[in-house]
This record gives structure tokens, sequence and C-alpha cells, in this order.
């Protein structure tokens, strides 16, 4: 146990910028064993109790399908040094399951998600907010490729998804909430020279 606290970084973005791409960045550069990683999309609420029907008509890109407030006890039980146990959920299925990731407290919380800085409980736990920032058409395609291949999706049904919800709620709130990032950053992972002012500002601030 110590007195000292964590430090907490959320990442966020449209689907497909590249968020997790930063996110392996500074767990590589920085060190895993130092943070403690969690992710928005492990937060999704458990639907077993509809029938798959009713499972594909919920809008996945709005706020109210995510159990936010979990995170949120989770993120402050970090940040007071207790271990939490990370919900693993199947896309496939649209179900959690019954498994269970124990993540340590580290002196770093690095939180990644779509609409973390749209919920602004959420958001007022972060010390610093990153925002990758990535044109629409190349978020598109590594969803299309993404959902494809890890998720069991079809064609068809990625792009009627991304044109019925994902489009219309990135507008709503992933694009608004831009304007409390800290930091932008401009295509994701690629951008070696944000990475690396990101990076430098969090081995200070470990320092510090």
């Amino acid at each position: 146990m110590t007195t000292t606290n964590p430090i907490v970084i959320g990442i966020a973005g449209g689907s497909g910028s590249g968020k997790t791409t930063v996110a392996r960045s500074i767990l590589d550069k920085v060190g895993a064993h130092r943070i403690a990683f969690i992710q928005h999309d492990a937060y999704y609420r458990d639907l077993r109790h509809l029938p798959p029907l009713q499972r594909k008509m919920i809008n996945f890109d709005h706020p109210d399908s995510l159990e936010t407030e979990l995170m949120i006890e989770h993120i402050i039980a970090l940040k007071n040094w207790q271990a939490i146990y990370l919900p693993v959920y199947d896309f496939t299925t649209d179900t959690r399951t019954e498994q269970t990731i124990k993540v340590e407290p580290q002196g770093v919380i690095l939180v990644e998600g779509i609409l973390i800085f749209a919920e602004p409980k959420l958001r007022e736990l972060f010390d610093v907010k990153i925002f990758v920032d990535t044109d629409a058409d190349i978020r598109f395609i590594r969803r299309l490729t993404r959902d494809i291949s890890e998720r069991n999706r079809t064609t068809e049904s990625v792009v009627k998804q991304y044109l019925n919800t994902v489009r219309p709620m990135h507008l709503d709130f992933v694009e608004p909430s831009k304007r409390y990032a800290d930091v932008i950053i401009p295509e994701g992972g690629y951008n070696e020279v944000a990475l690396e002012m990101v990076i430098t500002r969090i081995e200070a601030l470990l320092g510090r």
C-alpha cells in the first residue's frame, strides 16, 4: 500500500481511430508492469436475458449500452490501490462471460474507449485526456476488417451498423467529446512524434 496517487490516463477517439495502437505503444514504452490497463469495451452490458433477435437491435454505440458505473467503481478502486476483476465480453453472442481478468493496481491507470470522455463522472477521473483523431474513411476500413476477422460479422452487417448507429453516435457523442482532450493525436499510432511526447510526459509524471 502506498499513499502516492496513481496517474489516470484516458485514451478516446472514434471506432477504428487507433486508440488501442496508442495504448499498446504506451504499454510497450513505459512498461506494462507499471500500468493497469482497462478498456471500456469490457463493460458492455450483458444481454443474455434478451432473445438473439432483440440483441441485434441494441445500439452498441450509445453510452447506455455500457456499464460505465462499474468502470468508475473499478477506476476508483485502482486509485485506492485495490485490485479489480475486469469483465470479459463475448462479442459473438453479446454476453458477458463467466471469466474475469484480475488487474492489479499500478502507478499508471490507462483507460481506453470510444465514449469515455462523453461521460462527465468518468471524465472527472482522468489526469490526462488523449483523443486519437483519424479520418472517417480510415476508421471505417479498420472497423470493417476487425469485425469480420475478430467478431464473426458479415460485411453487410458491419456496413449497416456503421450507417445506422456508428456514424450517428460518433457525431452525437464521440466527436463533441474531443473538446475535453488535453492532447489530440492525429493519425493515432502512426504519429510517432506525438506518441514520444505523450510517453515522455507520462515518464515525467511517474518520476514526480
